[in-house]
């Protein structure tokens, strides 16, 4: 959520950053928070006039009373205040709800090094690293090599859950768990505080988190309760301080998350219908920061690294986008992703997603700091979140870039002590 004291001080500053975005009905939405937040700090300032001038008769009346004289007069013209000022009360509250309509609508202003753009195919390439692998054979797709080694279960999960559903088996869930500790202990090594969060979240916490007018299609709700299941861990972990003050010295907060994401997928019919790539379900390792205005864009490079390391580490080839005006959602003020080359579809594949919300997020949740114990509060923190590995794509990247003409697959050097030593699956001996 915008600061509207920003709209309120420099309204052309934020009309020119969100022109940036290239959507006509974001500027029509500031143009109507503008219009109603002036009717409402009206209305507020005549109310609270006519609040105190009802203060101010009562205290008439009751002057009047211990002098023994006539009230009749300042009584009806009590009630006349009374009956203006509920009026009042029922407009105030009208355009309040306008203005924090708007406010919970209009999406985070964008750092100026975001390239414009209108879609993915215009982010811009920032960095690239390792060697595309070059194969000798026919290189087989995730699914082909899921299927031959045993490791996974398309046709019986979609008979079970349906589509976008699969069982990892033997080896596979090896690789899973593998990729968790490793990212995991990874971060932990860098001082990132590891969170287990709930899997459950109610939907106050949900619209301080993210945009629900617009994700909420991908979240599943659990009928007839205030719950929905987290899509990433990043969610539960941003509102864990909702509605809190934190300190300074304290700042920044490091998190390191890991959960299973539960995602409908609506709207993304005909995209990766097959195999582990795009699934309602799925588990994840998140990074998480909370932090001063002023630590924001130091730690947003840091958790670049990080994910980088974790890639590099994994021997993947790789490209870092810096995501453009046109692709780039509401919340991040800058956003970068981490590309993994795919040999069968011989073409780079999002993996990691890295974005520095500043204080849009906070400013939803509630979430300040204070320069010391005691002290009012003094600002509002920025937050940041990084994937550090979701283990389905990272499955799909290793099959395909470590696969033998055999039909085996190498398992990256840093997974093999969290798989007890093992160096390849290979076909039909997955368990």
């Amino acid at each position: 959520m915008l600061d509207i004291k920003l709209i309120r001080e420099k309204p052309e500053y934020v009309r020119e950053n969100l022109k940036r975005r290239g959507d006509p009905e974001k500027l029509e939405m500031l143009d109507s928070l503008i219009k109603w937040d002036k009717e409402w700090r009206r209305n507020l300032t005549e109310l609270n006039e006519l609040r105190h001038e009802r203060r101010k008769i009562t205290n008439e009346i009751a002057q009047l009373k211990k002098s023994g004289k006539e009230i009749a007069g300042k009584i009806e013209e009590a009630r006349e205040i009374d009956a203006k000022i509920e009026v009042l009360e029922k407009k105030v509250k009208e355009f309040e709800e306008k203005v924090n309509y708007y406010l919970m609508r209009l999406p985070n202003l964008l750092h100026e090094s975001v390239p414009y753009g209108v879609d993915e195919n215009d982010n811009v390439t920032v960095k690239t690293w390792g060697e595309i692998p070059k194969f000798d054979f026919k290189v087989k797709d995730h699914i082909e090599l899921g299927l031959s080694l045993g490791i996974m279960d398309i046709e019986r999960a979609a008979k079970v859950a349906g589509a976008r559903f699969y069982y990892l088996k033997g080896l596979g869930v090896l690789l899973d768990m593998a990729l968790i500790n490793f990212a995991l202990n990874e971060l932990v090594k860098k001082g990132y505080k590891p969170v287990e969060p709930p899997y459950m979240m109610r939907r106050k916490a949900y619209e301080g988190a993210t945009a629900l007018t617009d994700f909420e299609e991908m979240l599943y709700k659990i009928e007839d309760e205030d719950l929905y299941l987290i899509a990433t861990s990043e969610h539960p972990i941003a509102a864990m301080y909702m509605d809190e003050v934190l300190n300074a010295q304290e700042l920044p907060l490091k998190f390191v998350g890991v959960s299973a994401c539960f995602r409908r997928e609506a709207g993304a019919h005909g995209k990766d219908t097959r195999g582990i790539f795009r699934t309602h379900q799925f588990n994840k390792v998140e990074q998480f920061i909370f932090c001063l205005p002023e630590q924001s864009w130091e730690m947003h490079e840091e958790l670049l690294r990080n994910a980088e390391e974790l890639v590099q580490k994994l021997g993947l080839p790789y490209r870092v986008v810096n995501v453009c005006t046109g692709d780039i959602g509401s919340f991040a003020a800058k956003k970068y992703d981490i590309e993994v080359w795919m040999p069968a579809q011989n073409r780079y594949r999002e993996i990691i997603s890295c974005s520095n919300c500043t204080d849009y997020q906070a400013r939803r949740l509630n979430i300040r700091y204070r320069e010391k114990e005691g002290a009012p509060p003094k600002g509002v923190v920025h937050t940041l979140n990084s994937t550090a590995l979701a283990t389905g794509r990272t499955i799909v990247a290793i099959l395909e870039n470590y696969q033998q003409e055999d039909g085996s697959v190498l398992i990256p050097e840093v997974l093999r002590p969290y798989m007890g030593g093992i160096k390849k699956i290979e076909p039909l001996k997955s368990f």
